[in-house]
């Protein structure tokens, strides 16, 4: 037999009953309290070392404070078993999740398989908890709620609108649809600018090689030959690579300092929101992370509306999960607008942020009533502008980071060359 501490609401009196059952299961318990006319509302079974630890304490003495710790009384933070899951695995799971309810099964064997076959400690350590959960009479999203690092608003309030709507399988599939939109998106942009920041990197070590170790042997060479009378580029190259070679340590903390400065700037209010003004201003990028904002925003609003989730709660999921303070701030007019009866339309130009094509296909959404499916549609149109965009995009930058290297590699050599062509323009 085994002891099990419930907590289950009496339906004669609507009051919260607690207490506790000595039955051999926790289908048992459930059945009992059924029996007894209560509706569950958690059952966890009493473990033997919470009875021992509170004899425990029953029995110290008073007089002490408490006594030191020991091996088995320490926290123990194991490296992957605390934190946040990546996106990859959680929409894997998610995928696999909706497949395992849509075939039939229930929702608490779905997630006992998954957890087995779970690679990953932290997720596999949550599935597990999940499973606890439901076994105690839980729901779904109670659960979701209860691990906000690994679930966000988004994941847990469209779990909550399928279980009250009882399509709980098909919420799960229109999440991992939204998901792996959603990676995919970010994937390829993540890709264009990988392009870029590599020569970037490739550039900055180049220079860096240059002008501390190969740049000041040459300096010897001319001041034995030439003396003062070198070229002015050739002088300013070499007065830059005196000031990187005797200031390195001075130059990498201005570097680091520089980063650290934005880095800092974008934690407040203020500064991400200048940050993020200049993201959708800044010439080639900007046209990217606006179209990428405006598909995240109509796809997640679309997803939540048509999940069941009430327009004023998934305005604030929306805004909570923009990625971008310029969208936050005209989704939170539009969610003003709403609470006072107003339409989504006129706040959306107003924010100057959405094109006159997305304001037009909202405001048909809004007056015939099939707001979800333009919202996915204006997503659909403008993840293909992504796509586009992207594809240009690298197409562009590729010749344009190749011609800088050219030109700052080019820059130096013609510096050093100058002084030779000097001299010979003299022998002659």
């Amino acid at each position: 037999m085994a002891t099990f501490q419930y907590e289950a609401l009496n339906a004669q009196s609507g009051k919260t009953e607690k207490g506790k059952l000595n039955v051999a299961s926790q289908a048992e318990a459930l059945a009992r309290l059924q029996e007894m006319g209560l509706a569950p509302i958690k059952v966890d079974p009493v473990k033997k070392e919470d009875s021992k630890k509170a004899k425990a304490k029953r029995g110290a003495p008073k007089g002490k404070k408490g006594a030191k710790k020991g091996l088995g009384d320490m926290e123990i933070n194991i490296p992957g078993l605390s934190g946040r899951v990546k996106e990859k695995n959680l929409t894997i799971f998610t995928r696999q999740l909706a497949q395992l309810t849509s075939a039939g099964l229930p929702l608490l064997s779905g997630l006992r398989v998954l957890e087995r076959q779970e690679k990953n400690p932290t997720l596999r350590r949550v599935l597990g908890e999940l499973s606890e959960v439901i076994e105690g009479g839980g729901t779904f999203s109670e659960g979701l709620a209860q691990h906000t690092k690994v679930f966000n608003k988004l994941f847990v309030s469209m779990v909550k609108a399928g279980e009250l709507g009882g399509v709980l399988e098909v919420v799960l599939d229109r999440l991992a649809q939204f998901m792996e939109k959603a990676m995919r998106i970010k994937g390829k942009v993540k890709a264009a600018m990988f392009y870029p920041i590599a020569v970037l990197v490739v550039a900055i070590v180049i220079m860096g090689v240059l002008l501390v170790f190969v740049i000041p042997k040459f300096k010897d060479v001319f001041a034995e030959m030439m003396g003062t009378g070198l070229p002015e580029f050739t002088t300013f190259v070499l007065n830059i690579s005196d000031t990187v070679k005797n200031n390195a340590m001075g130059t990498l903390s201005g570097m680091f300092a520089t980063l650290f400065t934005f880095s800092m700037i974008g934690r407040t209010n203020f500064g991400r929101y200048i940050l993020d003004k200049m993201s959708l201003l800044f010439p080639i990028i900007g046209p990217v992370v606006e179209k990428v904002a405006i598909a995240r925003f109509a796809r997640t609003l679309g997803t939540l509306i048509n999940s069941g989730v009430p327009i004023l709660q998934a305005l604030n999921i929306v805004k909570d999960t923009s990625g971008n303070v310029v969208v936050a701030r005209a989704v939170q007019d539009v969610h003003d607008s709403v609470r006072e009866g107003e339409t989504i339309v006129a706040p959306l130009e107003a924010s100057h942020v959405f094109p006159p094509m997305v304001i037009s296909m909202v405001d048909v959404g809004e007056k015939t009533g099939d707001m979800p499916q333009m919202l996915e549609k204006i997503a659909d149109t403008y993840d293909e502008e992504v796509d586009r965009a992207v594809e240009s995009l690298t197409s562009l930058i590729e010749p344009i980071m190749i011609v800088f290297l050219a030109v700052i590699v080019g820059s130096i050599v013609i510096a050093m060359f100058l002084p030779l062509i000097k001299m010979i323009e003299g022998i002659e």
